[in-house]
């Protein structure tokens, strides 16, 4: 499975980005996916991820009830829905795919599959 992240982009706090998942291979819709998020001279951190089905999803703490994660199987894509963003959640997001259940996606080590980041900054 290959990953390519977009929709990333410099926005106003209080604002919303979608960012997008491409994914390329056939596996795409037997794999749950994920976000996780990267700030300068910090750790890798778990953002969301939804079940290969769509109908399940899980949240880090820090973003619910502002981030929507979701899929198109049909279209072989995750997608990030951000909402009322925060100075703190800058950073490089990153799109992840894997089989393991979505309360072990807290632990980002293992996972199978990243894409390539895409770099979202919120001003105050």
């Amino acid at each position: 499975v290959q990953l390519q992240a977009s929709g990333g982009g410099l926005i106003q706090a209080g604002g919303s980005l979608r960012l997008s998942c491409a994914a390329s291979g056939r596996a795409f819709s037997s794999y749950n996916m994920g976000w996780f998020r990267q700030a300068p001279g910090k750790e890798r951190e778990f953002v969301a991820a939804v079940s290969w089905s769509g109908i399940s999803t899980y949240d880090a703490d820090s973003v619910k009830g502002r981030f929507t994660i979701s899929r198109d199987n049909a279209k072989n894509t995750v997608y990030l829905q951000m909402d009322k963003l925060k100075p703190e959640d800058t950073a490089v997001y990153y799109c992840a795919a894997d089989p393991r259940p979505l309360g072990g996606w807290r632990d980002y080590n293992g996972i199978n599959y990243w894409g390539k980041g895409t770099q979202v900054t919120v001003s105050s």
